[in-house]
């Protein structure tokens, strides 16, 4: 590799080329979408993917909104993942997951962090040559906290509905194979410690864990779709309806606070962003 290619490691022009490939790898029925992993003691190796099988990769894709789906025309897929991290951070609810996204970002990053490491040992590098090289390492460690950041934020969702997951079949079209095992082992291992440390030594009728006992809490935790989150309007939204007497019409650019559940159905389809 020589060294003229640095000065061609332009983030959003490469981008483009490699996820035109992706996304036609994927119309022939070669979509490389798989499950993530986070090893948080190698940092050079702390975002793998695990390749799935076509299979696998079909059960775990999110519920389909394409044709109704907006997304602006000038948005490179960094910004797509960038958003879906906001939203999914601010959301009360597990929002589907974006493996093919992820997937392609994961990939181009691998492609550059092994370039970079190639040129930085080059001796005939020059300062200059030197300094690009750390402008692209920094780029893609600012790549490597987001994907790493909306991967915990799902995990720490799953882990906290994790019960929930199990018994709801929506949710579960939502997350990916790998998040649906997680949740599984999750959701046993926390059934099986309370029993041991607590369940075993009550009565029969007080030793589970789905009893909805009448004015307190249930047993197992929901999302709360009530929460009020702020919305940002992307386009001209249809009319929301609160009650008969209470319909919101939000214009592009408008921010409200409302319950979630008001606007889920628009942060689906790409009407609304959360900030």
């Amino acid at each position: 590799m020589s060294r003229s290619s640095v000065s061609a490691m332009n983030w959003e022009a490469q981008f483009k080329s490699d996820t035109s490939t992706l996304i036609q790898s994927g119309k022939n029925g070669k979509s490389r979408t798989g499950a993530l992993a986070l090893d948080s003691d190698n940092e050079d190796q702390d975002i793998t993917m695990a390749s799935a099988s076509e299979s696998d990769s079909a059960r775990a894709r999110p519920v389909s909104v394409a044709p109704e789906l907006y997304i602006q025309d000038d948005e490179s897929p960094l910004s797509q993942l960038t958003k879906h991290w906001m939203n999914e951070r601010h959301a009360p609810d597990i929002l589907p997951a974006q493996e093919e996204l992820l997937a392609s970002l994961l990939d181009h990053i691998r492609r550059q962090s092994e370039a970079v490491q190639l040129l930085r040992g080059e001796p005939s590098a020059s300062e200059e040559e030197h300094i690009r090289i750390m402008l692209v390492q920094m780029e893609v460690e600012r790549v490597k906290f987001i994907v790493r950041s909306y991967v915990r934020t799902r995990l720490f969702k799953i882990e906290k509905f994790a019960r929930f997951i199990m018994t709801d079949a929506t949710i579960q079209t939502r997350i990916t194979t790998a998040e649906r095992a997680h949740a599984s082992r999750h959701a046993h291992l926390t059934d099986r410690h309370f029993h041991n440390s607590v369940l075993q030594s009550l009565p029969e009728t007080q030793s589970h864990l789905d009893d909805t006992p009448i004015f307190m809490p249930p047993m197992i935790t929901k999302p709360d779709e009530s929460r009020p989150v702020f919305v940002h309007a992307l386009r001209d939204c249809p009319p929301i309806r609160f009650h008969e007497d209470l319909t919101l019409e939000m214009k592009r650019g408008h921010i409200s606070l409302m319950p979630f559940s008001f606007i889920e159905q628009l942060l689906l389809r790409g009407y609304v962003e959360l900030i």
